[in-house]
C-alpha cells in the first residue's frame, strides 16, 4: 500500500456560510503586511486588483469592521482587527493540523 497522507483545509464562516477567512484570504492578508499594497499583493497572488479588494471588503462587511486601512500616501496595512483575525486563524490553523495528524496516524498507521 502507498503511503498516505491527510491533507485538510479550514474556513471560518458566519452563520449565513459567509467566507470570512480561509487559505486565499489569509494569504492575502499576509502579502499585504509584507508588501503594504493591495496591488503588489495582487500581482505577486496573479489575481486582479478588484479581486483582492472584493475579498477584502467581502470580509469586512461580513464581520462590520474593517481590516485593512488604505491611504494614498502611507499604502496599505492590517488593521488591529485585521492583524489579530489573520493571528488567531494562524493559530487555529496550526491546532487544527496538528489534532488531524495525529488523528490520520492513530486511524491509518
Amino acid at each position: 500500500m502507498p503511503k498516505l497522507k491527510l491533507k485538510s483545509s479550514q474556513w471560518i464562516v458566519d452563520e449565513d456560510d459567509h467566507i470570512i477567512i480561509g487559505e486565499g484570504r489569509a494569504e492575502i492578508l499576509k502579502n499585504i503586511e509584507m508588501t503594504g499594497s493591495i496591488n503588489q499583493t495582487a500581482k505577486v497572488m496573479k489575481m486582479s486588483y478588484k479581486a483582492v479588494w472584493s475579498k477584502i471588503k467581502t470580509t469586512e462587511k461580513h464581520l462590520d469592521t474593517t481590516i485593512v486601512h488604505t491611504d494614498r500616501k502611507e499604502g496599505s496595512r492590517l488593521s488591529r482587527e485585521g492583524k489579530d483575525l489573520l493571528e488567531k486563524y494562524k493559530r487555529l490553523k496550526d491546532e487544527c493540523l496538528s489534532a488531524d495528524d495525529q488523528l490520520f496516524s492513530r486511524i491509518f498507521e
